[in-house]
């Protein structure tokens, strides 16, 4: 999916044509590029709703959305994303952990349990499939979204069940899942306890109540107080 992205990023800064080219060339290319699009809407198993719904429920504009399909139909030419694929594809961005953990260990990274619960958050109607629709909805939030909208996103990801608090044992899920996904040794290296400090630091900052789970008001709250998890918010805002 990371490279949906990048190919948004390029298309959509790319030179414009000069307002010296031709008409009929302008027309002509035109007239191409919405043949292309007609075509590629129907050589798919599902077809996405209308550009201009999808304009009118996300922060896109009408030639992002076009790019971004593209992108979506190069990855999963059916139109849609099952589980399986989505980790083959997501695991390609995490193969070994990084060069560190390659200096230190020959154990590769899992990120198949992180996809997992990534996935999860992306199939907001738990079809056991993600739509390009599902696809440029979480984008949009994650790229272009309020603080708000973001960290909702972020607490459903972690709400593992669905019913609308975060337990110990579902930020422990998450956090052994991104452990896995980074690495099983990193330097310097992490004590086995390391998943179960950063568990017990988020429930002590966030649980105000102490009553043992986390609200989303909880959650947005304490989140809004730390500096550091507002700036990683802002880290994709310019990315297309």
């Amino acid at each position: 999916m990371g490279a949906v992205v990048g190919t948004l990023t390029m298309q959509t800064k790319q030179r414009r044509p000069s307002r010296d080219a031709s008409l009929d060339a302008g027309k002509h290319t035109h007239v191409e590029d919405k043949a292309d699009d007609d075509l590629e809407m129907t050589m798919v198993c599902h077809r996405p709703e209308g550009l201009d719904q999808l304009e009118a429920q996300t922060n896109f504009s009408k030639r992002e959305l076009q790019v971004l399909y593209r992108g979506f139909k190069n990855e999963c030419p059916s139109g849609v994303v099952n589980e399986d694929t989505f980790k083959q594809i997501y695991s390609q961005f995490f193969p070994h952990g990084g060069e560190v953990c390659q200096l230190f260990s020959s154990s590769p990274a899992d990120a198949s349990t992180y996809a997992h619960y990534l996935f999860n958050a992306f199939d907001t109607g738990h079809t056991g499939s993600i739509k390009f629709e599902d696809f440029v909805t979480a984008l949009s939030i994650l790229l272009r979204g309020s603080v708000t909208e973001k960290l909702q996103w972020t607490f459903n990801l972690y709400d593992i069940n669905r019913d609308g608090y975060i337990n110990k044992e579902e930020m422990t899920d998450i956090v052994r899942a991104i452990y896995d996904m980074m690495g099983k040794y990193t330097y310097p290296v992490l004590k086995n306890d390391a998943p179960k400090q950063h568990v017990d630091a988020f429930f002590q900052k966030m649980d105000k109540n102490r009553d043992g789970v986390v609200t989303l008001d909880e959650f947005i709250f304490s989140c809004q107080e730390d500096e550091n998890i507002m700036r990683s918010l802002q880290l994709f805002e310019n990315v297309i």
